[in-house]
């Protein structure tokens, strides 16, 4: 049975959005919600939302997978997601890509590090963060100076691009969960999120 996605923000005025299982997501979207279901052990409520869109839910997940074949490794992965997850404020997907961390084995100095707003353990690793920042906040008009400095930390004009990619499976993620207020999935709230605990 499918449940509404409702904002918990009395001020807030939303339009309800269905969270879809199988049996009642459009056709189109039913087959990737049973991979959905298969690959997590559950249907994410992220997942739930976009299946009401079936094209919006197959580009997630393809652009997903085309993200952690990149040529970035899974710390460098993790820093370009959550980054991205952490400005633009999410609340859904910042406790999710925790725990996704945690599965990846990533380090929790870099996850708390992201988290947090404060300074990631390499400064290769913080090179990356402020790009990423940069073409978020820039709309990807970074200056040449910005550029020349993600370069010269070692990163490739092939992983500028990789960026992009990055940031185009985010905003996927990050505005349907503003839209909808997604619940946050309850293998998840043991890391839940607020904006305000970021300084940076």
């Amino acid at each position: 049975m499918s449940t509404s996605a409702t904002t918990t923000d009395p001020e807030l005025s939303m339009t309800d959005f269905q969270l879809h299982d199988e049996t009642t997501a459009p056709e189109a979207s039913q087959a990737l919600l049973a991979q959905s279901q298969k690959q997590n052990g559950m249907i994410p409520g992220l997942h739930a939302v976009m299946a009401e869109a079936p094209g919006l839910l197959e580009g997630y997940k393809l652009v997903h997978e085309l993200f952690l074949n990149s040529s970035f490794d899974k710390d460098e992965i993790t820093v370009v997601w959550q980054t991205i997850n952490v400005e633009h404020a999410c609340h859904y997907c910042v406790p999710a890509h925790t725990a996704i961390a945690k599965g990846m084995t990533v380090d929790d100095a870099i996850t708390n590090a992201l988290r947090d707003g404060t300074p990631l353990p390499t400064a290769h690793l913080e090179a990356l963060r402020t790009f990423t920042l940069s073409m978020v906040r820039e709309r990807g008009n970074v200056d040449e100076g910005a550029v020349q400095e993600f370069l010269t930390a070692g990163f490739t004009t092939r992983q500028i691009l990789e960026v992009v990619l990055g940031l185009s499976q985010k905003v996927m993620s990050n505005y349907t969960n503003h839209l909808a207020q997604t619940p946050v999935d309850e293998a998840f709230r043991k890391f839940e999120w607020q904006e305000a605990a970021v300084t940076v």
